[in-house]
């Protein structure tokens, strides 16, 4: 036992061998990565670029993408890596703390960006007079600093309780390090881990659907007053989020059943594909769509890719 307990490293045996078929899988993982990367970029650079965008719609949406990017970043570059392997990827149990630390943070950070939009929808529909008195540079500031300050702080503290588990092995069935499989692997006591991370659950999950159920609430009861022109309006614009809210809940709802209920008996690929959906899909899909259903960011794309073609070239 005391030598098991002195493990510095993680086998990741979530990957298959799927013979030649990496390689196509390989190339497929780096045009999603270079796609999450473009589109990311390209919806940070137009908001902080165009005056137009300065408002605090657009700068919880740029938020959002500098999360997404910097998931995509502590996930991808990893699956490269280990995909390439012949045998089972082996990581340090430090760079695992690293991976599991981004990635959940990655997670919390998201779903409070989503829980902040919601109520800046809220503000909008519910207060339209009073939009830009209640959500003023300083408010939009601070709730985009709590959203990512609440989340580093909450995730360390539990991240500091479980480094200090003994471990009995170093086998995790998942192609990413998973803090609730990593924890199962202890021989010590848990109890204050878990007591730290139902905690946590509440704080990243509760707090921000508290919000998001309370925002639309008042939403929805708006526009069962209001007309039929008004009440299509007020839902053209909270259509992007509801889908991202959606998105994101059902990716976040599969690798919960799947890492929790072991029973759950499903083909390996479809499980490696479940517990990379939430953190792949919505960095893609989020700003593209944001990107089409927003005409001001369609306005502004359009106007950059028309000064760019039209600058003539300095005679010399």
């Amino acid at each position: 036992m005391g030598n098991l307990s002195n493990i510095t490293t993680i086998i990741l045996s979530g990957y298959i061998d799927i013979g030649n078929i990496k390689y196509l899988c390989f190339i497929v993982l780096i045009l999603l990565f270079v796609a999450i990367i473009v589109a990311n970029q390209l919806i940070i650079g137009i908001i902080c670029k165009e005056k137009s965008l300065h408002e605090p719609m657009y700068f919880f949406l740029c938020s959002l993408s500098v999360n997404e990017l910097y998931g995509c970043i502590a996930l991808i570059p990893s699956l490269l890596s280990n995909m390439l392997l012949s045998k089972i990827p082996e990581v340090s149990l430090t760079l695992c703390h690293a991976q599991i630390f981004a990635l959940y943070t990655y997670g919390s950070v998201e779903f409070c960006n989503l829980a902040i939009m919601s109520y800046d929808r809220y503000v909008a529909i519910c207060y339209s007079l009073e939009y830009h008195r209640i959500m003023s540079p300083a408010r939009t500031v601070t709730l985009i600093a709590l959203g990512w300050s609440i989340s580093i702080i909450k995730f360390s503290i539990t991240l500091s309780v479980n480094v200090q588990l003994k471990l009995c092995g170093n086998v995790l069935d998942k192609v990413w390090c998973d803090n609730y499989m990593l924890v199962k692997l202890a021989c010590s006591d848990t109890t204050a881990n878990n007591i730290s991370g139902i905690i946590g659950t509440t704080v990243t999950i509760v707090a921000p659907l508290a919000l998001i159920l309370f925002s639309y609430a008042k939403i929805f009861r708006v526009c069962l007053k209001s007309t039929r022109e008004k009440t299509q309006k007020a839902l053209s614009t909270c259509t992007p989020h509801l889908i991202s809210l959606l998105n994101y809940s059902v990716g976040c709802s599969f690798e919960i059943i799947q890492s929790r209920f072991d029973k759950v008996s499903m083909p390996p690929v479809l499980r490696v594909i479940l517990s990379i959906y939430f953190l792949m899909c919505p960095p893609l899909i989020n700003p593209i769509m944001y990107g089409m259903r927003l005409s001001k960011i369609k306005t502004a794309l359009k106007k950059c890719i028309y000064t760019r073609n039209h600058i003539k070239p300095v005679s010399q």
